[in-house]
């Protein structure tokens, strides 16, 4: 919104001032208008000219020799140097008094006219948005952002509090994953300002305009609301958005990645993939040889840029071209590197069993020279075949000015055996002790490391177990029936709106309404759920699951990647693609691991040569090539994305989905968990099972007036009520008011009556005397039964009972949580008795009740303040405000795309053991990725001092640099076995499932 303070002329009095007023509200675009005799604010999206005109159409003036305050929507701006350049320039112009400005906006007191202003603006650069008409106020619109890097409420609060100061921005809703503005600023410009916090935004074309708060803080709550809410959905574009001209919509895609080897190549490819103009985020998982990308930047680009960095990168189409591509990368890369090993150590061992054997590895003789020379040539013909792919790597990274882990074994086995071939060639040049070859070196070093990665890559093959297991859920076939007639046709060619039949014993091939016939479906390997689901007409089917009895007709809805089976799997997978904070430090000491072993290699071999006993020169050799080889970048670079695979996949055999790593961490951390009442602790199905009436009204009387005014009401409540009706066959009539009051009730007309339904707040707020039903009130509150009082023209009419009784599971779920120590609280706006009912009846001994839904918030924070780590438990809509403020929201649900979109962890199983299993499955990554941490930290730390010869005074004796090459492998297999054995977790205290049964039968 534009704002204009023109200073005025020949303005005397107040009346003169009204006519201004008056011509200016009547322009088109203008929104307020405010006059006195001395200057005229006008607000909305007008033509300072148009303005102008109107005032002197009236013999009034306009006084530009004194100067106006202009207010102008900025873009473009990306930085503070930005502002200071755009504040210098007008704080030099002569016809600019006095300038605040931001990244987004501009406050300007000038005698310049709004388009001079403007241009000097755009000469710098930068750019003011304007609408169709041509003013400097674009039409609102309302973007979605995606969001990452708010680890906790605090963040939330931070942006939100940024995005409050904008004045451009006129609504926001913010939690740890999504951000929606409505703004007249561009995409860019909120981007810029949520980046400057030091998080990072992208635009989501895939969030659902389900529901979006109205305000900031307050109407947040609200929606949230557990009483009688109504979803808000989002503003569609405005005309002005839909007519711009199309642009590249960001996209997230996967690579697969080749010739990566340690972590130094992971942050190479980071590199280089985030220098392509359009990419907005890169991360790229070492353990999978994949890279996630998310951006509008060409595919093309993206792998032109891997290659220039010296690695090779595929676009992954689909999940099963891209899970069959790669399992045949991974099983050839298996079968070259064992090939290689085999052939290294057949040359390497013999000659090693001769030194071992007391075999001279001297040049002493012209026969051994050249028995040597061809022992040489042999094994540099081994070096350029097996060992290649180390020597081309290492040239690549030096080419880019970078080293890896190719570069510290090229440098080793290339040192030793130059250092035998010179032997070979010119001995006469070395004493006599320094004529020892080191052939079995470059050899062994060469088939032990091989040897390694092959185990390694068979080992990394095993970790997306968890993973193919979902994908193999989905059949490649669905017989579909066309007039009358049934046929079998591969998946692809299914089409939303097909009927299909569904026999007994088949997979359910895609996401559908049955139209036709009952049956029990086992959804145990999508959800956990142990029982059967019985499913009639009218309920949905998820692909994946399993028809147990019964033939069934069902239409198809979603197809492709849009069943929720695809949906877990794409969510599973970014997961595994995205790093925790605690994978950071490793990616920090990873970017100078190499260069500093190599620099540590040069002191080492310094050190030996000048300070060492003779033959210095073979010291030197052995020490300097021993630290080169037995330090593993790879273990390091292992670390974290190892553990973060295998535990998120674990997790999603649980059926709990994990949005990313960060929240993986955050989960491991919690000590409190916050869980809601209504659909969490409760079956979410709530009955009317009270009714009692005063004033001689009669149950059936009341019961359609409360079931007439809750028929425009989706909250449970009102279900419970019309259902009640519904039983009776009682009559509704049609009401002309409906309000609803989140906290309180409902009001509104019936039959021309005024109808209050709601808690004692409400008649309260009324002035309703509803003390005839306080004792009743107070007796259907102590069994957990929610009282709601109703009252017919100010007067009480009677009072419902309704009961949600508690999940079957719920007492054992909250028991597990108590016994890892969590304390368990129930937050919920139900008043204080029903709430300490309910909660005596779960084992929960911290209540806190009667919270309104703009307050649930305020209570995390508290608890917070507490020092306490939180984890909400809620719907992951009506919670909204508390899960965004908690460390972790966890999402309770069916696996709906709202719950799957808006939740850090979703729960698809609707269960609390669901919430034990997260909690003890995060516990157990974080656990694994901090031991791989350490004993990749400790195997460097110990073992780089004992290859530079530390324990030679002590010993007399130095580390073989055979022994550091298989050292070396055998780090990089321990940190993949110890990450594989999460594969082997299951959750304490967890109830059996089909699932497990299945598993264990394997």
């Amino acid at each position: 919104m534009a704002e204009l303070t023109l200073p005025l002329k020949k303005v005397r009095c107040m009346n003169c001032a009204g006519k201004i007023k008056t011509a200016l509200t009547e322009l088109p675009g203008v929104e307020s208008v405010d006059v006195d005799t001395q200057q005229a604010l006008v607000r909305g999206s007008m033509k300072e000219a148009d303005v102008v005109e109107a005032i002197t159409q009236l013999g009034y003036e306009v006084d530009y020799d004194t100067g106006r305050e202009i207010v102008l929507p900025l873009a473009g701006l990306s930085c503070g140097k930005c502002v200071s350049k755009v504040k210098t320039a007008l704080d030099a112009h002569p016809q600019v008094s006095n300038a605040d400005v931001t990244k987004t906006s501009l406050k300007a007191t000038t005698r310049l006219a709004e388009n001079e202003l403007i241009a000097l603006i755009e000469s710098l650069g930068y750019q003011v948005p304007r609408s169709e008409n041509g003013s400097s106020d674009a039409a609102p619109a309302t973007l979605s952002l995606a969001l990452s890097g708010l680890s906790c409420g605090k963040c939330v609060a931070k942006v939100e509090k940024a995005l409050a100061e904008q004045p451009e921005i006129s609504q926001f809703s913010v939690t740890k994953t999504l951000a929606t503005v409505t703004t007249t600023l561009d995409t860019p410009a909120v981007i810029s300002l949520i980046t400057a916090l030091g998080y990072q935004a992208v635009p989501d074309d895939s969030v659902l305009p389900a529901v979006i708060p109205q305000n900031p803080v307050a109407d947040a709550a609200k929606a949230a609301a557990p009483e009688h809410s109504q979803p808000v959905t989002a503003p569609m574009a405005q005309p002005s958005e839909q007519q711009k001209p199309p642009t590249a919509q960001p996209t997230a895609q996967q690579y697969t990645l080749s010739g990566m080897t340690c972590a130094s190549c992971v942050a190479s490819v980071e590199k280089a993939i985030l220098s392509v103009p359009g990419v907005t985020q890169a991360s790229v998982n070492l353990a999978e040889r994949t890279a996630q990308v998310t951006g509008s930047a060409d595919s093309e680009q993206i792998i032109e840029a891997v290659t220039q960095a010296g690695y090779g990168a595929e676009l992954s189409e689909d999940e099963a071209t891209r899970r069959q591509r790669q399992q045949a990368q991974n099983e050839q890369l298996y079968r070259t590197h064992l090939r290689n090993a085999f052939l290294a150590l057949a040359v390497g061992i013999p000659m090693m069993g001769w030194g071992l054997l007391g075999g001279s590895m001297m040049i002493a003789s012209a026969s051994e020279q050249l028995a040597w020379g061809a022992i040489g040539l042999l094994t540099l013909a081994l070096l350029v075949t097996t060992g290649r792919h180390f020597y081309v790597n290492a040239w690549k990274a030096f080419r880019h000015h970078r080293a890896t882990m190719d570069t510290l074994v090229a440098l080793g086995t290339g040192a030793a055996w130059l250092y035998s071939m010179f032997v070979v060639l010119v001995p006469d040049l070395l004493p006599d002790q320094a004529r020892h070859v080191y052939f079995e070196a470059s050899a062994m070093i060469l088939g032990l490391i091989t040897l390694g990665h092959a185990l390694e890559a068979r080992a990394r093959s095993r970790t997306s177990k968890a993973l193919e297991q979902l994908m193999d859920l989905q059949p490649q076939t669905a017989v579909i029936v066309e007039q009358g007639e049934e046929r079998e046709v591969p998946l692809a060619q299914v089409q939303q709106g097909m009927l299909l039949r569904l026999y007994p014993g088949a997979r359910i091939p895609v996401d559908g309404t049955i139209t036709q016939g009952e049956s029990y479906i086992d959804e145990s390997m999508l959800t956990g759920e142990p029982l059967p689901a019985h499913k009639r007409e009218g309920d949905t089917l998820h692909a994946g699951t399993i028809n147990q009895n019964g033939t069934l007709l069902f239409r198809a809805e979603k197809i492709g990647r849009d069943t929720m089976l695809a949906r877990i799997i794409d969510l599973v997978r970014q997961a595994q693609s995205s790093k925790p904070a605690l994978a950071r430090l490793a990616d920090t000491i990873s970017s100078i691991f190499v260069p500093s072993v190599m620099i540590i290699a040069v002191i080492t071999a310094m050190v030996w040569y000048y300070f060492g006993p003779e033959p210095s020169s073979i010291y030197m050799l052995v020490t300097a090539t021993t630290v080169l080889i037995i330090a593993c970048p790879c273990a390091l670079g292992l670390a974290t994305p190892m553990s973060v695979t295998v535990g998120v996949g674990r997790a999603a055999e649980y059926g709990v989905l994990i949005r990313n790593a960060e929240a993986l961490q955050m989960a491991a951390e919690v000590d409190t968990v916050v869980l809601d009442k209504t659909g969490t602790l409760t079956e979410g199905k709530p009955q009317l099972v009270e009714c009692l009436t005063f004033n001689g009204y009669t149950r059936e009387t009341l019961l359609s007036l409360a079931a007439s005014l809750e028929q425009g009401s989706e909250h449970p409540l009102a279900k419970a009520i019309l259902d009640a009706a519904k039983a009776d066959s009682l009559p509704l009539q049609p009401h002309g008011h409906f309000a609803a009051k989140p906290g309180f009730g409902v009001e509104g007309d019936v039959a021309g009556q005024n109808l209050l339904l709601g808690n004692q707040k409400l008649l309260q707020q009324h002035q309703v005397d509803f003390v005839a039903g306080i004792n009743d009130a107070e007796r259907i509150s102590q069994q957990g039964i929610t009282p709601i009082f109703v009252a017919v023209g100010n007067q009480l009419a009677g009072l419902l009972g309704i009961s949600d009784p508690l999940r079957h599971d719920s007492v054992e779920a909250i028991k597990r949580l108590q016994a890892m120590g969590l304390e368990v609280i129930m937050l919920t706006g139900d008043i204080k008795s029903t709430a300490q009912a309910i909660a005596a009846q779960a084992g929960i001994t911290t209540v806190i009740a009667g919270v309104l839904p703009d307050g649930k918030s305020s209570q995390i924070q508290a608890l917070q303040a507490e020092g306490k780590k939180v984890a909400m438990v809620g719907d992951g809509i009506n919670d909204a405000p508390a899960l965004a403020q908690s460390e972790v929201g966890i999402a309770m649900g069916s696996g709906s795309d709202v719950a799957i979109e808006s939740a850090q962890l979703t729960l698809v199983r609707h269960s609390l053991h669901g919430v034990a299993d997260a909690l003890q499955l995060s516990r157990a990554t974080l656990k694994n990725m901090k031991q791989n941490l350490f004993g990749a930290f400790i195997y460097n730390t110990l073992g780089i001092p004992v290859a530079a010869g530390i324990l030679f005074p002590f010993t007399g004796a130095l580390l073989s640099p055979v022994i550091a090459g298989a050292a070396m492998a055998l780090s990089s297999i321990t940190v993949v076995s110890n990450a594989n054995r999460l594969r082997l977790f299951t959750p304490d205290g967890r109830p059996r499932t089909t699932s497990d049964n299945k598993e264990q039968h394997k």
